[in-house]
């Protein structure tokens, strides 16, 4: 079953979108006041690279060069004088090995001269811009807390997205958040029915509890320390429990089913794709079981046209994810010190997207909320209950 263009993606590939901007998505996400200093981190396998920005030659290291190119230069060249702001200082620190993990403490900057990040870095700046590799959000949000500054996460930084969802406006992208926000907060639960090609239904139902539900829009302001994982757009929850079965994609292709009690996916079973995919994952859950923990709940809320990195595509309106691992970051109580191992304090996020999960069909998401019950998405498609909330003034 080949799920087909949602209405979402044909709007989003016609759209037009203004020229990225830095100093209005700056001054629009935080608003910085006179004086504020500002830097970039990026990562980097070997730190070596980063002396005489040897990195710019390395075409592997293409995200790295778009932090240099549209983020440093862009500073450089005006937007700090135009902003008042102090700093514009690039520094690297090496690469985790995934989804916000704790950074490495030790930095350089382009002269190769070693710095702390608690020491030099998080004291010291007011806004700290992270382009990296793999999402730094768990890590920077804690330190941001910790020391005062606020600051942007925008891992796996391409050209779709700069010129798309870093594009936009994030008035609007708050604004729309916030309905979509209003329309589901307070869920009990919610149940997700896939549809697999075989003809096959599984159902995994989580618990929400009726919680508050919240939102990554885009707008982080004022002096409450804080970081905003840009691009934004989504409506989210930290599950209380979950049950049932959900399919998983794997990097390699591979699909298994997961089987989900008491809130923690406990295995894996093969539908298509490598066995020894699905015994790594089984080994890992039993060697970990922190690892299968499922920390969040999300829904896009931006039309927006597939970038191919999840950090753009899992904000767009039709799609949902779950996620594995820590969630402090989001207001829960999974932090690294739960796991067996340190390289296993992740946070991942799982996406049902058309172009992500062709092979199976998200055929229906329903909320519950005391007796009240709404359908929030169908075949990759939002319903007409979110889009009424959209639509709304």
């Amino acid at each position: 079953m080949t799920a087909s263009m949602s209405t979402v993606q044909s709007t989003a590939k016609s759209r037009q979108f203004p020229k990225f901007d830095l100093y209005r998505l700056l001054h629009t996400v935080f608003q910085p006041t006179f004086g504020c200093k500002i830097c970039i981190l990026i990562d980097l396998p070997d730190l070596s690279e980063a002396k005489g920005m040897a990195f710019l030659k390395n075409p592997a290291r293409a995200i790295q060069r778009r932090a240099h190119e549209y983020f440093y230069l862009g500073l450089q060249n005006g937007v700090m004088d135009e902003l008042a702001l102090k700093g514009g200082e690039i520094y690297a620190y090496t690469q985790t090995t995934g989804s916000n993990l704790d950074l490495p403490d030790e930095c350089v900057d382009m002269d190769g001269n070693k710095f702390s990040l608690e020491g030099d870095i998080y004291p010291n700046y007011d806004i700290i811009l992270c382009i990296s590799t793999f999402s730094a959000t768990a890590p920077l949000t804690a330190f941001a807390k910790q020391y005062g500054f606020r600051g942007a996460t925008l891992h796996g930084l391409n050209e779709v997205i700069l010129n798309s969802g870093l594009a936009v406006d994030y008035e609007e992208v708050s604004r729309d958040a916030e309905k979509l926000r209003l329309a589901m907060t307070g869920a009990e639960s919610v149940e997700i029915d896939f549809g697999l090609e075989n003809g096959e239904v599984l159902t995994a139902k989580l618990e929400l509890s009726g919680q508050e539900a919240q939102k990554s829009h885009g707008l982080c302001r004022g002096t409450t320390p804080d970081v905003a994982n840009l691009p934004a757009g989504e409506v989210y929850f930290v599950p209380t429990g979950a049950e049932g079965l959900f399919p998983m994609k794997y990097e390699d292709g591979t699909l298994g089913k997961l089987t989900v009690v008491g809130g923690r996916i406990i295995k894996s079973e093969l539908i298509e794709g490598k066995q020894a995919t699905i015994d790594t994952h089984n080994a890992r859950l039993l060697d970990d079981p922190m690892t299968g923990v499922l920390g969040e709940l999300g829904f896009g809320t931006q039309v927006l046209p597939v970038s191919g990195s999840d950090i753009q595509d899992e904000k767009v309106l039709g799609t949902c994810h779950l996620a594995t691992g820590r969630d402090d970051h989001l207001g829960g109580h999974i932090t690294p010190a739960q796991f067996k191992r340190h390289q296993n304090a992740t946070h991942d996020d799982i996406l049902f997207a058309p172009h992500k999960t062709p092979n199976f069909d998200i055929k229906q998401v329903r909320m519950n909320r005391g007796a009240q019950q709404e359908i929030l998405i169908e075949h990759f498609q939002p319903s007409k209950y979110l889009l009424d909330a959209l639509a709304a003034e």
